[in-house]
């Protein structure tokens, strides 16, 4: 029986006739309604004529989570009074409950995107409905660019609603073709927020650590919910992790504690989402900010923390990161508690940092791993994505990353289109580099046992479970937990997948050519192929990266692989080590240290202190992240290797040929065998490569300074020269002054004798100032006035030959006072005056001037009077600039 009473209560009611309205005239529309209204399950029943009494049609409603998909076909059956499967059913990865006379089916946007692959028409579907689009999932913007080129080019019939939970719909309006926007008013109570920021500070999250102070402090302020107000308590935490620990924290409150996230078991999501008599304490991720209903709630408590994907490009490392949850967010979360009643939100931070927040989450196309869209993309006929109607194009950086790696592993040519195999690929619902290992992996392990540890991979085992992924193969084999029983799921999947695909190297059952998909370039998969099952696209595999992975060739299998290595044939060890090295090749690592390792992309990485693992020699890397700041990568799931085995599955990364580097003081020239950066095998090189050997001892020359070579006194001087007429005058005269320009022309001054070198004493033995001579400007003839623009002494008055320091911006003239009696004006070099340096008797300094003329007729007195009677023997005439220079003292000058 229809429950006609709760489907009047649901606020978004009053919009329906709008929505309806505006679908008849434009066939899209933006649906803002906030969280609880009935927008998930109200509208579809009514665009469905389920509920309303309109025409019959099929609708298909796509949500961002599996858990959110459950929960909507749930409650839409119990609106109906009916059982899911018969009106309304859903599909999610690896679970299917639609009937044969269901109108209404909801999907996550990750089965929608297979479906459309397969179906480019979606034959049968009437509307489609994409919720919670301001999420910004890459899945969804992804279906949406894919249904809106669908009802440009070949149904324009199909009806589409982006359905919102906040009021920032322009952007989609415009997507849409500028489409309606159909507002519900919502019912909300007043929400007040206690702002309850940790008495000491906190260490910020990185990677996907958070600090236990932290989780202790949300703790305390669930306890102090509890407390000071009633009703249920909704905390939002991260992560499943902190959800697990909070568990453990909160033991012993006087309340029910449920676990809410995508992996929490079927009946627990069911508890929490149904009235209880009971006070309860609700942890969940940020799937319950608005795509769960959660009754009964008074109360929030925000850890302001949230889960974002990101990817190290240059060192191939991607993984969800824990970040500040967006001000958005916070809006979100905080409406929970304001939804039946008045209620209370505790933030758990300062409400100076409030502002200081950003203002919403990043939309994935930003900061994800892109491979997965590119390839998605390219199967659609669009390789660069130009072409798809996006609200933010994906960054060029990010899909040159991705393309690499679908290169890399024969999923797409050199011109980005897809190969059979890239077809194939695609219609496993996996990551690229877990579908690569998945096919490849079958030929040499057979399919059960790939798929086992492809599904470890697709979702990372529970931190019990460890990091040896051998071990958690064997735990969840025997397992009875909630991971056990999906990993068993998605290994059934899997397998029915491949055997849907066919394995590396055939076509797939079925296939035949195919008509042109909507937009440019070729179909993609088969439509008539068999389902290979519901799969979530969703968030990337764990540790699935799309950089740092070098272009590959052909196809992108690997060599031949071996059947069992150093370990015996059909292991787990085995298995878990050659797939893992085929999802993530530029991570198959050696050992460096006893628990510490050198991947092929060139990145460090660490064992933990604990690890079975530390006394491997290779591993095969599946699961690292990288604290800020840190050189190296803490591996968090691996799988021991032998060298055969990482020759195989990285044969792409082989190089081997001459290496003549600079290394220890010296040049090393050896013959490598390379595995990316990971040297296998070095012998000495006896005769390298003259061009080789000079580029080792230019890397030198930058690394230890041009004093590797000969400087006498004379040629330090004559550098100094050249550099003040560079200074004064330009022109021809060289810049000698910067080691790095003196390096760019050593073809002009340091042959032949530098291409005659083969070692660092033979750079010693080069004679710098010689060398420079052959940068002086020769052809113009200003060479020849080297003495006179810049001469290496100046003759003084006294008859002396002193030498000028030209090291300084300004040429120096060190000499004794005496010596310089009689001269009226400053000497000067290439127009500028010296700086004069007066020295004592005994050479030490009396006196800096660069005007003499200006000294003799003031500063001498006091230099006259202080040193005088110290240097007595020495003439101190009253008028220096009459008296006769000397450099002898009274005596001799008697005597003469």
């Amino acid at each position: 029986m229809i429950r006609t009473a709760a489907l009047d209560a649901l606020p978004v009611r009053e919009a329906v006739p709008a929505l309806l309205s505006a679908l008849d005239g434009h066939g899209t529309a933006v649906l803002c309604a906030p969280p609880g209204t009935g927008k998930t399950t109200l509208v579809p029943l009514v665009l469905a004529g389920l509920a309303g009494g309109g025409p019959r049609r099929r609708v298909v409603v796509a949500e961002p989570r599996r858990i959110a998909a459950r929960a909507a076909a749930r409650r839409m059956a119990w609106l109906l009074g009916e059982a899911v499967g018969e009106s309304v059913g859903f599909t999610v990865r690896g679970e299917r409950l639609v009937g044969p006379s269901a109108l209404v089916e909801v999907v996550t946007t990750g089965v929608l995107l297979q479906r459309l692959q397969r179906d480019q028409e979606l034959a049968g579907t009437d509307v489609v409905v994409l919720d919670e689009c301001h999420e910004r999932h890459l899945d969804a913007d992804t279906v949406a660019a894919f249904l809106l080129d669908v009802r440009e080019t070949l149904r324009p019939e199909l009806r589409l609603v982006a359905a919102s939970a906040t009021t920032d719909a322009a952007g989609w309006a415009r997507l849409l073709g500028d489409a309606p926007v159909v507002e519900a008013a919502g019912v909300s109570y007043p929400v007040e927020t206690v702002w309850a920021p940790p008495a000491r500070p906190v260490r910020p999250p990185h990677g996907m650590r958070v600090d236990p102070a932290q989780l202790a402090h949300v703790a305390s302020v669930v306890r102090r919910a509890l407390a000071e107000r009633s009703g249920d308590v909704l905390c939002f935490l991260p992560g499943v992790g902190e959800i697990a620990r909070m568990a453990g924290q909160l033991a012993g409150v006087d309340a029910q504690v449920l676990q809410v996230h995508g992996r929490a078991p079927a009946a627990v999501q069911d508890a929490a989402l149904a009235p209880s008599a009971h006070r309860r304490v609700i942890l969940s991720t940020a799937v319950a900010e608005s795509s769960l209903t959660v009754p009964g709630v008074r109360v929030v408590v925000d850890s302001g923390l949230a889960r974002e994907p990101r990817v190290d490009h240059a060192r191939g490392l991607g993984a969800l990161a824990t970040v500040r949850a967006s001000r958005a967010a916070g809006r979100q979360r905080a409406g929970r508690a304001g939804r039946e009643a008045p209620g209370t939100v505790y933030r758990c931070w300062a409400e100076a940092e409030d502002g200081r927040l950003p203002a919403f989450p990043s939309p994935e196309i930003r900061i994800a791993d892109l491979a997965q869209f590119a390839l998605q993309a390219a199967c659609w006929g669009d390789p660069d994505a130009s072409g798809l109607a996006l609200l933010d194009p994906p960054p060029a950086g990010a899909m040159a990353a991705a393309r690499e790696v679908l290169t890399a592993v024969g999923a797409v040519d050199a011109a980005g289109r897809p190969t059979a195999r890239g077809l194939r690929m695609s219609r496993l619902g996996l990551h690229p580099r877990l579908a690569r290992a998945l096919l490849d992996g079958a030929g040499a392990l057979g399919a059960r046992r790939a798929a086992e540890v492809v599904a470890l991979l697709s979702e990372e085992p529970p931190r019990e479970y460890g990091d040896d992924l051998a071990a958690a193969s064997r735990a969840a084999r025997r397992g009875g937990d909630a991971y056990a029983a999906r990993w068993r799921a998605e290994t059934g999947r899997l397998r029915r997948a491949l055997d849907a695909v066919g394995p590396a190297g055939t076509a797939a059952r079925g296939s035949s050519p195919t008509p042109p998909l909507p937009g440019t370039g070729s179909r993609a998969p088969d439509p008539g192929a068999p389902d290979p099952g519901a799969s979530d696209a969703g968030r990337p595999a764990p540790g699935t990266g799309s950089g740092a992975e070098p272009r590959g060739t052909g196809e992108g299998r690997a060599g031949d692989l071996p059947t069992g290595g150093g370990h015996a044939a059909g292991t787990d060890d085995h298995a878990a080590g050659l797939i893992a090295a085929l999802a993530f090749p530029e991570r198959v690592a050696r050992a460096k240290a006893r628990g510490s390792y050198l991947m092929a992309s060139g990145t460090g990485a660490e064992l933990g202190d604990g690890s079975a693992l530390r006394d491997a020699d290779w591993l095969a890397v599946a699961v690292a992240d990288r604290a800020p700041h840190s050189a190296s990568a803490r591996v968090r799931l691996a799988a021991v290797l032998d060298e055969d085995t990482a020759r195989a599955a990285a044969a792409h990364l082989l190089a081997s040929g001459e290496e003549v580097r600079w290394e220890g003081g010296d040049v090393v020239a050896r013959s490598v065998e390379r595995l990316g950066a990971v040297e296998l095998v070095a012998r000495p090189l006896r005769d390298p490569d003259p061009a080789l050997v000079r580029a080792a001892l230019l890397d030198g020359l930058r690394d230890e300074g041009l004093g590797l070579l000969r400087w006498s006194p004379d040629a330090v001087t004559l550098r100094a020269r050249l550099g003040f007429l560079h200074r004064t005058l330009g022109g021809a005269w060289p810049d000698v002054a910067d080691d790095a320009a003196l390096l760019e022309r050593a073809g002009d001054w340091l042959e032949p004798e530098l291409s005659r070198a083969r070692r660092r004493a033979d750079l010693g033995r080069i004679d710098a100032g010689q060398a420079l001579n052959r940068l002086l400007p020769w052809a113009t003839g200003e060479a020849a006035r080297l003495d006179e623009l810049a001469p290496e002494r100046i003759e003084v008055p006294s008859g002396s030959r002193i030498r000028v320091d030209y090291s300084g911006e300004q040429p120096v003239l060190a000499v004794k006072l005496q010596e310089l009696f009689g001269l009226a004006r400053t000497p000067a070099v290439a127009g500028v005056p010296v700086l004069v340096h007066l020295l004592s008797p005994a050479g030490r300094p009396a006196a800096v001037t660069a005007d003499l003329a200006s000294f003799w007729r003031g500063g001498y007195r006091a230099v006259r009077a202080e040193l005088r009677g110290r240097y007595p023997r020495h003439p101190w005439p009253e008028d220096p600039a009459t008296a006769e220079p000397t450099r002898h003292a009274n005596a001799r000058l008697r005597d003469r």
